[in-house]
């Protein structure tokens, strides 16, 4: 079953409103703090590093240009066609493909598993802002993609972040101005148990093959001036027979 109509507006009104100046969204932050620094912990992990490479929830595209300078096929992939509308205008250079994608539906993942072929799979902080029915299908979605070849890097909230968003929501001030828009458009993190994820994977009969713990950096700053950081979990899962 898709996505709910009330969740795809959610995203597209915060797409729709979302400044395109660097930065401006709250996970928005600079490739050197985020897809940087997740690479090597990838690549050394690519059993086939030439297959496409798909960034599955890239909103904007700021990761997915990242991407397309180091790797030959790169497809941001996103529910939000405003999102997509950001990214292709960021893309002047037309480095990556982007592609309108409804994780939760199968026939999407099969679609373009069958224009890609077997594909390397960048997934930043997207499963946590799902409804909790479409967290196992997009999970498939993503095994669909990797297929036989690929691997598939996947880097989420902690359940330990739960405590540092809720304290940023009901500080007195109220939540930071970047967080705000993403409280007031209903798509706030939700809570996925850390146990929760490998477990999402090992159902589609991919296999855990390293994992770690980084803060996942954002855009926004505390009152004195200290970068906000969320405590998160990355995974490397791929078929090993």
């Amino acid at each position: 079953m898709s996505v709910t109509s009330r969740y795809r507006e959610a995203w597209e009104g915060f797409w729709r409103e979302a400044s395109e100046e660097p930065g401006a969204v709250f996970w928005d932050a600079e490739p050197a703090l985020t897809v940087g620094v997740h690479l090597p912990l990838f690549e050394r992990h690519l059993a086939a590093p030439g297959l496409p490479l798909v960034d599955l929830g890239c909103g904007n595209g700021t990761q997915t240009r990242f991407l397309a300078d180091r790797f030959p096929h790169v497809v941001g992939a996103d529910l939000s066609a405003a999102a997509l509308d950001h990214a292709r205008r960021a893309d002047r250079a037309g480095q990556a493909r982007y592609r309108l994608f409804d994780g939760s539906e199968k026939n999407d993942a099969e679609t373009l598993h069958a224009e890609l072929g077997d594909a390397n799979v960048y997934m930043r902080g997207v499963l946590h802002q799902c409804e909790p029915d479409d967290r196992q299908p997009l999970v498939n979605s993503l095994a669909a993609l990797v297929g036989e070849r690929g691997r598939a890097f996947v880097v989420e909230l902690a359940e330990a972040a739960g405590a540092v968003l809720r304290g940023l929501a009901q500080s007195p001030e109220g939540p930071p101005a970047k967080l705000a828009p993403v409280f007031r458009h209903g798509i706030a993190p939700g809570e996925v148990s850390d146990a929760a994820i490998p477990d999402y994977l090992r159902t589609t009969g991919l296999t855990i093959l390293a994992s770690g713990e980084l803060p996942l950096i954002t855009t926004e700053f505390t009152a004195d001036g200290r970068r906000i950081e969320l405590p998160s979990k990355w995974l490397v899962a791929g078929r090993t027979a």
